[in-house]
């Protein structure tokens, strides 16, 4: 297992190393070489204790580049609290007790600050602790590109509009990702991060109480649906169980790997944003997309890393735009 990881850490390097001008822009790597040499350990180094005391936190590092990229860019501005008449996107809809994360990233911040301050930007440590919360999980590793400036507000409506929602169509995914610059194949691709992580009941009740919704390419004779179905059932009985959480991949939740597109085919996805890129996609192509990277792992670990780069570089501040935050909660003073 050891010879395979470090093949796919190889795979992987080398193709993020050709993709780099492509996704880059005004990126670069090795940003802090010089200003903040340590940067980047000290990142690693803090999400490896995170997760080591909370793996579940992997898959909350990595959400909040998510969460963060598709309002406004990645900016940081999923990170600013409520201050005067800005309203924090922590407040959104979709955000709302469920984003998590916010504590590792502020103390990665003050022992930033205290390295060197005013230099490592809060956009840039979502960015290396999104990378290192995949890596940490079995996932592939990939030089991140930085040199990203922090956002000077926040936008609440954006949250509500542009993020996902667990009940999304195929075709509202589609829109909503082109809207942020990314295609079909980055849907897919990035559809992959939930191999990690969990989700609460209120995300995917409606997926139990709609079992027509599954579709699946061989004849189910063990009735794995239903079965299935009675386990989420179970553990959502009713409104007070809407917090209750299960694992987005039931196989191997706590690891990133290629499982998540092995429960699609299966008709097993936790949400029905998931569910959609197979029981929607009438062309097929989706469908065979996720065929291929059911039985390829190291294929889905290339492209994974490509759509991350092309992600990350999403409506980008840089050079004197925005500010380098001193507190990732509040624009300074």
């Amino acid at each position: 297992m050891e010879i395979k990881l470090w093949v796919s850490l190889i795979v992987v390097s080398a193709i993020t190393t050709s993709t780099l001008g492509d996704f880059g822009g005004p990126l670069l790597k090795g940003f802090y070489k010089e200003s903040c040499p340590l940067a980047e350990e000290i990142v690693k180094h803090n999400v490896e204790v995170a997760v080591l005391r909370d793996p579940r936190m992997a898959a909350s590092l990595l959400r909040l580049q998510f969460h963060d990229c598709f309002v406004l860019g990645c900016d940081a501005s999923v990170l600013l609290d409520t201050h005067g008449d800005m309203l924090s996107e922590k407040q959104a809809t979709p955000n709302i007790n469920s984003l998590r994360g916010f504590e590792v990233i502020d103390y990665i911040k003050y022992l930033l600050e205290e390295a060197c301050p005013l230099t490592v930007s809060c956009s840039d440590i979502l960015a290396m602790a999104a990378r290192d919360s995949v890596f940490l999980r079995g996932g592939p590793w990939w030089e991140v590109l930085l040199g990203r400036r922090d956002s000077l507000t926040a936008s609440f409506a954006g949250a509500n509009q542009f993020i996902p929602a667990p009940n999304s169509s195929l075709e509202g995914l589609i829109v909503n990702f082109k809207q942020q610059g990314l295609n079909i194949q980055d849907l897919i691709a990035l559809s992959g991060a939930h191999t990690i992580g969990k989700a609460r009941c209120l995300s995917f009740k409606q997926r139990i109480v709609q079992p027509n919704m599954e579709q699946t390419f061989y004849v189910d004779e063990f009735k794995r649906h239903s079965t299935f179905r009675r386990i989420l059932q179970s553990q959502c009985k009713d409104s007070s169980r809407d917090n209750e959480l299960s694992p987005l991949d039931l196989k191997t939740p706590a690891y990133f790997d290629n499982h998540y597109y092995i429960n699609l085919l299966e008709g097993k996805g936790l949400l029905i944003s998931d569910n959609v890129l197979v029981s929607e996609d009438h062309e097929g192509e989706i469908f065979k997309k996720i065929w291929e990277y059911a039985v390829d792992k190291d294929l889905f670990f290339v492209d994974f890393v490509e759509s991350m780069l092309k992600m990350g570089n999403i409506n980008v501040l840089t050079g004197i735009e925005g500010q380098i935050r001193e507190n990732c909660r509040f624009i300074n003073i």
